[in-house]
């Protein structure tokens, strides 16, 4: 192995986590701090990234610690997949907003927003859904988070699968 392949598993591994911590936290950003209440299929599309970031994780202490250069390999390879998930479900919530197709029953119906009062917080629960999913509460260039997601989606399974390649065994 060369030290020019040990550099990229790394490097893969290292960008890989960092960006997928970056996208949901931003994603979650967006939700805390900037008020964008995520629809069912926002709320979905984080979950690539849940499972995902300790999988690159995992690669990322592998490559450090000179594990077996399969095991970074497949990590790698299972976080690429994930981040393509990811991409799919990114595209077909934007199908969903365009109106190509449509979206789960599901994300039919609107919220105005949690109360302030804590004693209507329990009939908030019965009365109060998500936003639809087939409108895009944001969009930048044309594009809603979802389709950023699948931008961000895309560039991460590239990363992980130039790294799983990179990293011969």
């Amino acid at each position: 192995m060369t030290a020019s392949l040990d550099l990229s598993r790394k490097a893969s591994a290292g960008l890989l986590s960092l960006g997928m911590a970056a996208t949901v936290g931003g994603a979650l950003a967006f939700e805390h701090i900037g008020g964008y209440i995520p629809c069912a299929l926002c709320l979905l599309q984080r979950d690539p990234y849940y499972y995902g970031i300790p999988v690159a994780v995992a690669a990322l202490l592998s490559a450090l610690f000179n594990g077996p250069a399969w095991l970074t390999r497949l990590l790698l390879a299972i976080a690429g997949i994930m981040m393509l998930v990811g991409a799919g479900m990114g595209v077909y919530h934007a199908g969903v907003e365009w109106g190509f197709w449509e979206g789960p029953a599901t994300c039919a119906t609107s919220a105005q927003g949690v109360t302030q009062n804590a004693g209507d917080l329990l009939s908030d629960i019965n009365t109060k859904h998500g936003p639809s999913c087939t409108e895009a509460s944001f969009r930048l260039l044309g594009l809603s988070f979802a389709g950023w997601n699948v931008i961000a989606s895309l560039i991460l399974a590239a990363i992980a699968f130039k790294g799983a390649r990179s990293a011969k065994a």
